[in-house]
């Protein structure tokens, strides 16, 4: 939090709200995938049907629904890795390279689990950080707008949706 102070408690508290919503931005984009989740996702899609590289990044990003989109910095690499391997062999066709899996690597590829599975929760991930800046946006409004009412109700509504939040939590 920045140490800022402001004589005005509105103008704190809307300083903060930015804050807040800088955070809930931030962190919209998703946790960093590790090397080994590209590996699992190259296995599961090239146990589908043969690809190359690109092919490969716009499927996992199709089926993380955008929540994740490897670089050809980490997709390459892992194809090279698992070509050493032996996990799949390289077929070139129309100055493209293709990747196949080998027996090995379709052996390999039937235990390992899709990584963009995660993402698969309806975009919760994405969804609930966007609801609370749309949230703090709003109450930021009534702050600067609204008349002694509009922000006596807006603080009840908030109560409300506060207790409401945690008896989802209470459920399981």
């Amino acid at each position: 939090m920045s140490s800022t102070f402001s004589p005005n408690p509105a103008e704190s508290l809307w300083q903060m709200m930015d804050q807040i919503r800088g955070s809930f931005d931030r962190r919209t984009q998703g946790p960093r995938k590790s090397r080994g989740d590209v590996r699992a996702a190259i296995l599961v899609l090239l146990a589908e049907e043969p690809m190359h590289g690109y092919q490969i990044i716009r499927e996992i990003e199709e089926r993380s629904a955008g929540a994740w989109k490897p670089s050809a910095g980490s997709v390459y690499p892992t194809l090279q890795q698992i070509a050493d391997e032996g996990l799949v062999r390289v077929e070139e066709s129309n100055a493209r390279k293709t990747y196949v899996l080998t027996d090995e690597g379709r052996a390999e590829a039937e235990s390992a689990s899709a990584p963009w599975s995660e993402h698969e929760r309806g975009g919760s991930f994405q969804a609930l950080p966007k609801a609370g800046v749309e949230l703090a946006h709003a109450v930021s409004q009534v702050m600067h707008t609204g008349s002694a009412a509009q922000t006596d109700e807006a603080i009840e509504v908030l109560a409300d949706a506060r207790r409401r939040i945690y008896a989802i939590l209470a459920q399981g």
